[in-house]
């Protein structure tokens, strides 16, 4: 019953900026981490940005120092704010939480970098 609901994907132009948001809902009794993953078409599901329940994060290379991840645990959503975009970002950006027992996916959002 858990549902993961994805926001905020689109298309921007190259240097751009987008903010993903992804809000959980249904009976969850811990999430301990949260993140973002992405797959670009012909290429396998990569991730992106993680974020432990104490705060700890975690960035690709290739995104580090261009996205922030955060969570509002009050609300149970995670965000990813995307800055100084490139046409290589585009893909398909799913949301991922990790609770004591189970693993959940979003039904990802469709981000286009125009060169």
């Amino acid at each position: 019953q858990v549902q993961l609901v994805e926001s905020g994907g689109g298309l921007v132009q190259a240097g751009g900026s987008l903010r993903l948001s992804c809000a959980a809902s249904g009976r969850i009794f811990s999430i301990n981490t949260m993140g973002w993953y992405r797959q670009a078409p012909g290429k396998q599901r990569d991730m992106v940005a993680r974020i432990t329940s104490g705060g700890i994060t975690n960035y690709a290379d290739s995104v580090r120092g261009r996205f922030t991840i955060s969570r509002d645990n009050a609300k149970n959503t995670v965000y990813l704010q995307m800055n100084s975009l490139k046409p290589e970002d585009t893909a398909v950006y799913y949301c991922n939480i990790l609770t004591g027992s189970n693993i959940y996916w979003g039904q990802g959002t469709q981000v286009t970098v125009s060169s």
